[in-house]
């Protein structure tokens, strides 16, 4: 047999990769917008950066002054616009793959649902602490930006695509990676991981392994089917009444 020639090699996979971008446009759409803030904050000067970075955080200022804008475009910047190739390989590892799984709209639902909640959770946490004497008062307009906790959220509903044994390997690894340092100094970045993961985890009832689950629940048994069936027949071999009446 021949093989096939680089042109056909070359086709194959660039169909292979449109369809991968097809499939998930959610993870692909995000991952544009990051790239496109990362060029802007990696050519702005050091007053405009710092400028951007705080007037798109979600800080408690920015939450008590804008806080449904604040919420939703703090998750399209990173700090570190040198990190972004790392988080193109992670939204490929993980994002592309959990809603390729779960479907656009239910893995939106659950790294939206995780970003919202990590957020408010952390800064409350550091409200908290400012008010407590145990954080300056600075702490306010932290920069806290980025798309880390949506990933944590896709990361724990990962755990429930990958197959057995592999799973429980990749979710102790999931625990260590983001309970060690909870454990250990932990910051309110820190604490807001672990929600998002606990969100992740909590997605299963959105999962394609959930709904086989629950419509496997639903099948009857086909014994318990032929018993009844038995049952109401009178048997297999017992007499059948006759038409219009009952037997004698």
């Amino acid at each position: 047999m021949t093989p096939p020639s680089t042109r056909v090699l070359v086709r194959r996979a660039r169909d292979g990769v449109l369809d991968w971008v097809r499939s998930t446009p959610g993870t692909h759409i995000w991952l544009l917008i990051i790239g496109i803030t990362s060029l802007v904050i990696a050519s702005a000067s050091e007053g405009l950066e710092q400028f951007l970075l705080h007037r798109n955080s979600s800080n408690i200022h920015e939450l008590n002054e804008h806080p449904l804008p604040s919420l939703l475009i703090s998750g399209f910047w990173i700090e570190q616009p040198g990190s972004f190739l790392l988080y193109a390989v992670m939204f490929e590892l993980v994002h592309a793959n959990v809603e390729r799984w779960m479907g656009s709209w239910r893995w939106l639902l659950t790294v939206g649902a995780a970003h919202v909640a990590a957020t408010l959770a952390s800064q409350e946490l550091v409200l908290l602490a400012i008010e407590g004497h145990q954080l300056p008062r600075s702490m306010t307009h932290v920069v806290d930006i980025g798309v880390s906790y949506g990933l944590a959220a896709a990361a724990g509903a990962l755990t429930y695509r990958l197959p057995s044994p592999w799973r429980y390997v990749y979710l102790v690894g999931l625990l260590g990676f983001f309970g060690v340092p909870l454990v250990t100094g932990a910051t309110f970045t820190d604490f807001g991981h672990a929600i998002a993961l606990a969100l992740g985890f909590a997605s299963w009832p959105l999962t394609p392994a959930a709904r086989v689950d629950a419509a496997v629940e639903h099948v009857p048994d086909a014994h318990a089917t032929d018993g009844d069936a038995t049952g109401a027949g009178g048997g297999a071999d017992g007499p059948e009444p006759p038409p219009g009446g009952r037997q004698e």
